[in-house]
């Protein structure tokens, strides 16, 4: 029987990078203090690291699918500069109402990309994470079956798509990480994580 993994399922804007409304360059490209270190922490802990984004932009044309991979190889290069990895990017580059309108099961808060992640490193939701900045992250992480922390950073939550409660709340990566990290050091222990 394969042993499954567990991991912890990244939104990209607003929670590993600064949120730009649509980043469309490189140059526009920042990483979040204390994002990389906090992945780190959590590869350290054994956790694969997946970002599952939306990138709507692509629908309506402000970037294209070249632009987007450029975007994503600086994403882990800087990462790698600061001695982080993720262990992949999924990315839904359709919008139901914009450009080809594509109604698909890859757009947050469906579940296709973290599903492809799940069959790929063999994943058990139940035992992940998925830290977002948005509702739709949060929907995403319950229609999966994992645990949502939701991050003040970005939008903070206060996108208003979904009404849903996240299982917790963090002022950023970092702060994820501490709680992620302090709930797993109470499970192995056999006590009672805190919520």
């Amino acid at each position: 029987m394969t042993r499954k993994n567990k991991a912890v399922f990244l939104d990209r804007d607003g929670v590993l990078v600064t949120e730009a409304d649509y980043l469309r360059h490189e140059k526009d490209l920042r990483l979040l203090p204390g994002a990389a270190a906090a992945l780190v922490r959590l590869r350290r802990a054994g956790f694969k690291l997946v970002v599952v984004t939306n990138q709507s932009g692509v629908a309506r044309g402000y970037l294209s699918l070249a632009t987007l991979a450029r975007i994503h190889r600086l994403l882990r290069a800087l990462l790698r500069q600061k001695g982080a990895r993720l262990d992949a990017i999924y990315f839904c580059p359709h919008h139901p109402e914009t450009g080809r309108r594509v109604r698909c099961r890859c757009r947050k808060p469906g579940t296709l990309m973290l599903e492809k992640a799940a069959r790929r490193f063999s994943i058990d939701f139940a035992s992940s994470y998925f830290v977002g900045d948005t509702s739709t992250d949060v929907l995403a992480a319950k229609n999966a079956g994992c645990r949502s922390i939701l991050v003040k950073t970005g939008y903070g939550g206060k996108d208003g798509s979904y009404r849903v409660k996240p299982d917790a709340v963090a002022r950023d990566l970092a702060g994820a990480a501490r709680l992620i990290l302090a709930r797993e050091k109470a499970l192995k222990k056999g006590g009672r994580p805190r919520r």
